[in-house]
């Protein structure tokens, strides 16, 4: 008991996430106390996070029961458990069946599958007709099964295989693909479910290498000057365990396989205190639906978060590389499938950043100019998700603005064509190579708690005001606001022609001009599924059809897929949580937002993409009584010129 004592008073706040030798000595636990067997496979080791009545009144120095939350997968008899263990007091809280789900696919699966699918008879056979020879060069990624009612396939655990081949080890094998064969593994079993060929298709001719080293059509430039970011007095913020504090901001961070990066308890000096803004925000599910109707990429529907992990597939990231400045990494810990802890070193990556002009302005009068730089600091991390490769940033700006920014790049889902050599689901990025038309949906949960826990929703058009002698020249217009008072009222989406956006308030805390305080939802780049709501796509992922939800708070509702997306056959996840309808006006509820990314795929993302940004940002609209920035100091100018009557040479 004493190992227990000493690890639990490292720890200084209930939302610390959990130590290595505290997800050792909960696995130990379970272990022990279940008698479980080489069969058990850990998918989930995570913080079992307090309630919040526990975290918001928690003092400095009081004693913290840490308990962990486990999803536990037994290979034999094909059964899913969720156990909360205590590692205060060393014990098993709870240990409950969870019938008719399949867990996430873990981190070692995909190697197994991959070994399961080349050590094929029938797989070597295809490979052999198609003139492969050496197996070793066959590249195989599992994808999730998905859910399209086939009897053989219902309470399997799947893995649907598809794959390429490399002409030498380090070759982009992306450029060659097997589009004929398609393997479906049992993951309880290892072995092959169903193995199908739809016929040999002739393989592009083109490689596709990106590196000087491995192509011989890429000439480094040699006229790039070197960029140095320094600050020699170091960074402005402070770091206690996970707790930000930068320039009047207060952030709280996790981090789980499942979501990856987490936001806690996110706040903003003013007055003197710290003001609440949020009380958790995390990406609740992404989702890549694939508009192909051929039999190769039909069932492509990948629920990144649900069915894989992000956290899980996080890189471990590298100065200079991913991250330029004055750096502070943060390391990941997690567990393999056999419960061993598994610590990702630099998963994330905390720095400031300058961005550009914060406010100015310049006084014709007097030619006074006053200017202001901007800073942000950015937390972030990247993971890579079979092809793609994937950036998550939250940055905070002086001004209280609060931005979630994902960035995209990696490389396309390619296949072969049929003999009629086209496809209307694709573009040729290279001689006989088609990359299909996908969207690529991430859903964030918010679950804000702006100057306390009791807030509303108002949504927010813009309208032309009437022809009249009120509008002489009609060129008026205003806003039109309601607050949604149920679930199902505040089931939304954008809409450009009124300008369309929602703004969260507490009714109960008004600003000095007598107004709700508030943070508005500042949309950028969006769209909505082309999937039909037949498709099964959209019965497992029915919150695409609307940007936004509001529900009332339920600590059991994390994950807008549901807890179990992987090979759901639908129906769960937030049109569930929305349906009851419940009342939200003046409560403590949470904001879902779903932004799109629309791929019509070009021959500039191959051979690997150029990013994409795509971004929304948390903007205070009356939470401060004026601009909050007013206090940012000065910059130091290269002339005298930036606070002087001779114009500015600061706004570059």
């Amino acid at each position: 008991m004493q190992a227990h004592e000493t690890i639990v008073s490292t720890v200084n706040h209930p939302l610390e996430p959990l130590t290595e030798a505290e997800i050792k000595m909960a696995v130990d636990i379970l272990k022990t106390k279940k008698s479980l067997n080489q069969y058990a496979r850990f998918v989930t080791v995570v913080l079992k996070e307090p309630a919040k009545s526990i975290v918001l009144n928690y003092e400095p120095g009081q004693e913290i029961n840490r308990e962990a939350f486990m999803v536990i997968l037994d290979n034999e008899s094909e059964k899913t458990y969720e156990a909360v263990v205590s590692i205060t007091k060393g014990e098993v809280v709870s240990w409950e069946y969870i019938p008719g789900v399949q867990p996430g696919v873990m981190l070692d699966e995909f190697e197994e599958c991959e070994q399961v699918v080349k050590n094929s008879p029938e797989f070597r056979e295809a490979l052999l007709k198609r003139g492969i020879t050496d197996v070793d060069l066959v590249m195989v990624d599992p994808w999730s099964a998905g859910h399209f009612g086939i009897e053989e396939d219902e309470g399997k655990r799947l893995a649907r295989a598809i794959c390429w081949v490399r002409k030498f080890p380090n070759d982009n094998g992306y450029a060659y693909p097997l589009t004929g064969i398609v393997v479906f593994v049992d993951l309880n079993k290892m072995g092959v479910h169903r193995f199908e060929d739809y016929g040999v298709r002739p393989i592009p001719p083109t490689d596709a290498n990106y590196s000087a080293e491995t192509s011989d059509s890429i000439t480094l430039r040699t006229d790039l000057k070197p960029l140095e970011i320094i600050q020699p007095e170091g960074p402005s913020f402070e770091v206690d365990g996970h707790l930000i504090k930068w320039q009047k901001w207060n952030i709280r961070f996790g981090f789980t396989p499942r979501e990856g990066l987490v936001l806690h308890q996110v706040g903003y000096e003013d007055k003197g205190k710290v003001r609440p803004i949020l009380y958790r925000a995390a990406l609740s599910e992404m989702v890549v639906p694939y508009g192909d109707g051929s039999f190769a990429h039909n069932s492509q529907n990948a629920f990144d978060a649900g069915e894989y992990g992000l956290g899980q597939l996080a890189n471990s990231l590298a100065l200079g590389c991913d991250c330029l400045g004055e750096i502070r990494y943060f390391d990941a810990v997690m567990t393999d499938s056999k419960g061993n802890v598994r610590t990702l070193p630099n998963a994330i990556c905390l720095h400031e950043e300058d961005y550009g002009i914060a406010w100015k302005h310049t006084d014709w009068r007097t030619d006074q100019v006053e200017v202001r730089r901007s800073r942000r600091l950015v937390l972030s991390f990247f993971c890579t998700v079979g092809n793609y490769d994937y950036g998550f940033y939250w940055s905070f700006y002086q001004d209280g603005t609060i931005e979630n920014e994902v960035k995209l790049t990696g490389m396309l889902n390619t296949g072969t064509y049929d003999e009629s050599g086209t496809s209307k689901y694709g573009t040729e990025i290279a001689p006989q190579l088609n990359a299909v038309f996908h969207q690529h949906f991430f859903n964030y949960r918010l679950d804000t708690m702006l100057d306390g826990m009791k807030n509303s929703v108002v949504e927010i058009n813009t309208l032309p005001e009437t022809e009249g002698p009120h509008n002489p020249y009609n060129n008026g217009f205003y806003i039109d606001t309601k607050i949604f008072k149920t679930e199902q009222e505040a089931t939304r989406i954008l809409d450009a022609a009124s300008q369309r956006t929602w703004k969260i308030i507490n009714p109960n805390s008004l600003n000095a001009v007598g107004k709700p305080v508030g943070y508005k939802i500042m949309p950028g780049e969006n769209c909505l599924p082309f999937a039909s709501e037949k498709s099964s796509v959209m019965k497992r992922a029915g919150f695409l059809k609307n940007q936004l939800h509001v529900t009332k708070y339920d600590p059991n509702e994390m994950y807008a897929t549901g807890n179990y997306p992987n090979q759901h056959k639908g129906g769960d996840g937030l049109p569930k949580y929305a349906a009851a309808n419940r009342n939200i006006e003046n409560e403590d509820l949470v904001v879902w937002y779903t932004m799109g990314h629309h791929h019509i795929t070009r021959p500039e993302d191959w051979p690997v993409m150029p990013t994409a940004y795509i971004n929304f940002q948390l903007k205070p609209v009356g939470f401060f009584d004026r601009n909050p920035a007013l206090d940012l100091p000065r910059p130091t100018p290269k002339t005298s010129a930036c606070h002087s009557a001779s114009g500015s040479q600061c706004h570059k």
